[in-house]
């Protein structure tokens, strides 16, 4: 059974180390003095990595955490990754997926299995009223700001890209200028303001002080996150929760923009003017639009179109390319 030192239940795996110090073995001090100075790396290493990067052996290892408390290196590292179990994740299932025999096209199944299945999750404790909710303090706000940071920065201006064609003022806080210019533009919002906060495992910390703040001033709160557990959900007004798990990533980007695609489009189908709001953005971007080439007559084929050579449904295109052009003759003058 393993035992877990006294000290552990109120004190830091630094804070045990230094305490007990004084006590090591000069080669379990270096030891100790690497973990300290290096506790994230530390909190990732196996046992035969962490005696390599000392000059130490496994045995050596194991009783350096025995001097501390622990039953072995097994339960030190895992008091010492509890710290860390949220940042860790992907780190520990890509070095299981990695000692595992799977083959890449195994990985690149499974990772749109995943994908799937967190989209039938993320449905399934959607409810109707969340969304509907959520459509209609978009469309009420005087404006709406978009904020992220890390990855879900892209998926913030992906949502504005949605958004704007349906409001008149949506403005995407996650790229330019950084927190501070977010802040700036937060510094002034009301409740008439609404603030769509963006969040997920790793949650980056200027996305929920910032979303904080707007809050406090009277701002709404729309956040897209994970779970309960997630720290927007302590004072955001409404939430919609997106199952967006990963296998060898913190999270899943790809259904966190199903989910804004989706929003966009109840918002857009709420708008009733967003046919003519459709229209004329066509016409306006038009000219900078190129049109499609036409596939040649075998690629028709593959993407069902018309079929092979010699056979019903053949393009008339490869015969325009090998035929003699067809000849128009000239009327003789009167």
């Amino acid at each position: 059974m393993t035992r877990t030192p006294p000290a552990v239940a109120d004190q830091t795996i630094s804070a045990l180390i230094a305490t007990q110090m004084r006590n090591l073995s000069p080669i379990h001090q270096r030891m100790g003095e690497y973990v300290q100075a290096n506790l994230f790396r530390a909190a990732t290493m196996r046992i035969d990595e962490l005696s390599d990067v000392v000059g130490a052996s496994v045995a050596t290892a194991n009783r350096f955490a025995r001097a501390l408390g622990f039953d072995g290196y097994p339960a030190f590292r895992a008091a010492l990754v509890r710290g860390f179990e949220a940042t860790l994740a992907p780190v520990e299932r890509l070095r299981s997926s990695q000692a595992s025999p799977t083959t890449g096209d195994e990985v690149f199944d499974a990772t749109l299995d995943l994908a799937s299945a967190n989209l039938q999750r993320t449905r399934s404790v959607t409810h109707g009223d969340a969304i509907q909710a959520a459509v209609e303090a978009i469309l009420a706000a005087r404006r709406v700001f978009v904020l992220g940071y890390g990855s879900s920065a892209f998926l913030a201006g992906l949502m504005d890209h949605g958004l704007t064609p349906y409001h008149g003022n949506v403005q995407s806080l996650a790229l330019a200028g950084g927190p501070s210019h977010a802040a700036r533009h937060l510094s002034n919002v009301s409740s008439s303001d609404l603030l769509i906060a963006i969040a997920f495992p790793r949650y980056v910390e200027d996305t929920i002080k910032l979303a904080r703040a707007a809050s406090g001033r009277g701002a709404r709160v729309l956040a897209l996150t994970d779970s309960v557990a997630s720290p927007l959900v302590d004072f955001a007004d409404l939430t919609v929760y997106v199952r967006a798990e990963r296998r060898l990533a913190a999270n899943s980007d790809a259904t966190v923009l199903a989910v804004i695609e989706a929003l966009c489009d109840a918002v857009a189908h709420k708008v009733k003017h967003s046919v003519e709001v459709a229209m004329d953005l066509t016409e306006f971007v038009l000219p900078w639009l190129s049109k499609p080439r036409r596939p040649p007559a075998s690629a028709q084929g593959e993407t069902g179109g018309p079929g092979r050579h010699g056979e019903p449904g053949e393009s008339s295109e490869l015969d325009a390319k090998t035929s003699s052009p067809t000849r128009v003759p000239r009327r003789k003058k009167i």
